[in-house]
């Protein structure tokens, strides 16, 4: 064999052994869907959902694929399944490190009312210990152009492991002082913690129970951690001149029995990861 078709077997090998580096290389760095996710459980209902009542579920795959979910801002999978976000970059925001995930309600379809509201968090960071995560219904548009669409009902806990309940009347001189404040767990930095909330009308219509419950070991075992009711006596915590400027129609001590076309994930400067959300239309016991 003379030294051209040396050469040109030499090139070969080389090329080839390029592409197949090459190869290898692609499969380290591009992170194909996980084949496992980090929970193999079904993860436990509180209440049962009502007959006929709407249910959405998280697409571990593909969150945004069933034109229900908008997470606001730019999320990425991780390795085992989950998402992580922190706000960064919101599309038509000047803020930044504010999450605001929305599940919607399709305009042929019953809007959220009675509700059990489910996720998985894991903090990986946060500008303070105080700063918390938010799940809330019962209204919509959180926007000063339409104030009076911004009611909730709001379930939240604290990387220190604080709970408590907040209710906005309307967006955003309706807030309320928080109720149910109290210490249930230590800091949720850096760990998955499971966080459940919900709310459903009692007495005709008339008042809301709202429940919060915690997986605090991330294993499927829910503990009640608050417990309260809003009959009336629950006042915004603005002046009457701000509160009234609005509009809106209602009461200082509004109770928000009214449906909402919205469910929201929220924080404020964390970055966190998330797995397994859930929204139910839940039966209301008896």
């Amino acid at each position: 064999m003379n030294k051209k078709n040396w050469m040109i077997i030499d090139i070969v090998i080389i090329v080839g052994t390029v592409l197949i580096l090459s190869y290898f290389y692609y499969l380290q760095t591009i992170q194909p869907p996980p084949s496992v996710f980090r929970h193999t459980f079904k993860v436990k209902q509180i209440y049962q959902t009502r007959l006929g009542g709407r249910e959405w579920f998280l697409d571990r795959n593909n969150p945004t694929s069933d034109g229900i979910f908008d997470p606001g801002s730019p999320i990425k999978q991780q390795a085992d399944g989950s998402w992580e976000i922190n706000g960064n970059l919101r599309p038509g925001n000047k803020y930044e490190d504010q999450v605001r995930m929305t599940v919607g309600t399709p305009a042929s379809q019953e809007q959220w009312k009675n509700v059990e509201i489910t996720g998985y968090a894991r903090v990986l960071s946060a500008d303070s210990n105080s700063d918390d995560l938010d799940w809330y219904a019962r209204g919509g548009t959180h926007s000063s152009d339409v104030p009076c669409e911004g009611t909730a009902l709001k379930g939240t806990i604290s990387v220190d492991g604080d709970v408590s309940w907040l209710k906005e009347i309307w967006h955003t001189g309706g807030y309320t002082k928080p109720r149910d404040t109290h210490h249930v767990t230590d800091s949720i930095l850096n760990r998955w913690i499971g966080w459940k909330v919900v709310m459903y009308n009692i007495n005709d219509n008339k008042a809301v129970k709202m429940e919060a419950y915690l997986d605090d070991n991330d294993n499927n075992h829910w503990k009640k951690v608050s417990d309260i009711v809003d009959n009336g006596g629950w006042y915004a915590r603005s002046s009457n001149q701000e509160f009234y400027s609005a509009g809106c129609g209602r009461p200082k001590d509004y109770i928000i029995t009214n449906s909402g076309p919205l469910v929201t994930y929220r924080s404020d400067n964390m970055d966190w990861d998330f797995a397994d959300l859930s929204v139910r239309e839940i039966q209301p016991p008896q």
